[in-house]
């Protein structure tokens, strides 16, 4: 490694590395299983995206890439041979965040002013059809107590009507769901990063990445940014959506000539930040 750059370098993994730390220990997960997965990914990274020549690396030219042995090199291809590590799989296919999709572009299910509408659960163009739309085969119970448990519908069992009350799917605390938000939303961040940081000048221009951060904010500011920085962020996420979802093939119905399309995957991810700042941690630490 280029010694100019591995300081660096290193205290940005570093400062990955530590809230890292504390989710893994949080959730029981020991280094040892921690050091098993990262030498499945520097295999796989060494195999998939640093090919030589027209081929794949070889067992040995991967392990001179990695730093492993041979020997471990062939029991990660081997056991990354019986997984599925692709990357369309994760909660942005989560069937009820498609039904939520559909709800909102699909002008079947709006009112008349271009909102959600209120659905009744049974019936035509009611809650039961539009998750026979989006979820194929789930159960729209199954569906609903899913949408009920985090809070983005409501149900008026008298009437039989469910109401749309949040556009975003946002999993609860600790749950699966909001583990596989967190897999998606930081490996989208550093793939941003790396794309940045390796184009050329005559390549596509970088992807947008940008951050408004400030390290001297009195306490009782906090809360009232905290919450306009979650309005505003939300107005724009909800902006943002009404131009892209009903250009995905899923919402507009289009699917049926995706097999001989290309596709991509791209969007937006916002996320707040605050931590309180000590005089000693405004320091730059040295690891």
């Amino acid at each position: 490694m280029n010694k100019l750059h591995a300081k660096p370098l290193h205290r940005a993994l570093f400062r990955i590395l530590r809230p890292l730390a504390r989710l893994l220990l949080r959730n029981g997960v020991p280094y040892g299983e921690f050091s098993e997965l990262v030498k499945r990914a520097y295999v796989e990274a060494a195999m998939e995206d640093f090919p030589g020549k027209g081929r794949k690396p070889t067992d040995s030219g991967a392990a001179v890439m990695t730093g492993l042995t041979r020997k471990e090199v062939k029991r990660q291809r081997e056991i990354l041979g019986g997984e599925h590590t692709g990357k369309l799989e994760g909660l942005h296919t989560n069937r009820a965040s498609r039904v939520v999709s559909g709800w909102v572009h699909d002008s079947v299910f709006q009112d008349s002013d271009g909102h959600p509408a209120t659905l009744a659960f049974n019936g035509a163009q009611g809650f039961c059809e539009l998750v026979k739309k989006y979820s194929g085969d789930m159960p729209p119970r199954s569906v609903l107590n899913e949408l009920l448990r985090v809070g983005m519908v409501s149900m008026d069992n008298d009437a039989g009507k469910v109401t749309l009350i949040q556009r975003a799917f946002v999993p609860t605390e600790d749950s699966e769901e909001m583990l596989q938000f967190f897999g998606e939303d930081v490996s989208d961040l550093i793939a941003t990063v790396d794309h940045n940081l390796v184009r050329g000048e005559g390549d596509e221009p970088p992807f947008f990445q940008r951050t408004l951060t400030y390290n001297n904010i009195p306490p009782e500011v906090v809360s009232q940014w905290r919450a306009y920085a979650a309005e505003q962020s939300q107005n724009m996420l909800e902006q943002m959506d009404s131009w892209l979802g009903p250009k995905d093939r899923d919402v507009s119905g289009s699917q049926d000539d995706a097999a001989v399309q290309e596709s991509f995957r791209t969007g937006i991810s916002v996320f707040y930040f605050e931590e309180a700042v000590s005089s000693a941690s405004k320091r730059v630490r040295s690891i």
